[in-house]
């Protein structure tokens, strides 16, 4: 790289034109994270004006053996014909499918009362590691996560995704905390 040129700030036609900066807001059902994305357009309104910015919602992996076993059982009782387990991991997946499809429609809602557009990602994963994975793979410049404000003890026992992604995101991650 030549001294005093920067491969971030030109498109690499050598024209100097700037690439647009990408911002993720991660979202997921709770309060906290669409007031996260809510503080981001109020207050973030000229980096955003200048970025492209990516709503991403993850759909955790479930542990399906509970369903595979109601298809052995309760699943006759409950359909008048039986169910297979494959059948039931379908559905129970789509409407995970649509859940994700819902939210991130809902945020696209929140996003067009600041007239911003933004790009929807969903991903099947640990929300951990598909947010960290999702920010290398989109070349995200800004995390932004909403807060549970979960004490010592949740956080130990349930974990925390803000905290991980804070250790471990490859980009700045600012973590929202709703007003008590």
């Amino acid at each position: 790289m030549e001294e005093g040129r920067s491969s971030s700030s030109t498109d690499g036609n050598g024209l100097g034109e700037k690439k647009k900066k990408k911002v993720m807001v991660a979202i997921d059902e709770s309060e906290c994270s669409h007031y996260a994305l809510e503080w981001a357009l109020q207050n973030l309104v000229d980096t955003l004006a200048n970025s492209d910015l990516c709503i991403f919602t993850v759909q955790p992996i479930a542990d399906y053996s509970y369903l595979y076993a109601s298809s052995f059982g309760a699943a006759h009782c409950l359909f008048s014909t039986p169910v297979a387990a494959a059948d039931l991991i379908k559905s129970f997946q789509e409407n995970q499918q649509k859940f994700s499809l819902a939210l991130l429609e809902k945020a696209n809602g929140i996003c067009s009362k600041y007239g911003i557009v933004a790009e929807t990602v969903t991903e099947v994963g640990n929300p951990n590691e598909a947010i960290c994975e999702a920010v290398e793979k989109l070349n995200i410049q800004l995390l932004v996560l909403g807060s549970h404000s979960r004490g010592a003890l949740k956080r130990a026992l349930l974990g925390s995704v803000s905290n991980y992604c804070a250790h471990n995101a490859k980009c700045p991650v600012l973590v929202v905390k709703r007003p008590a």
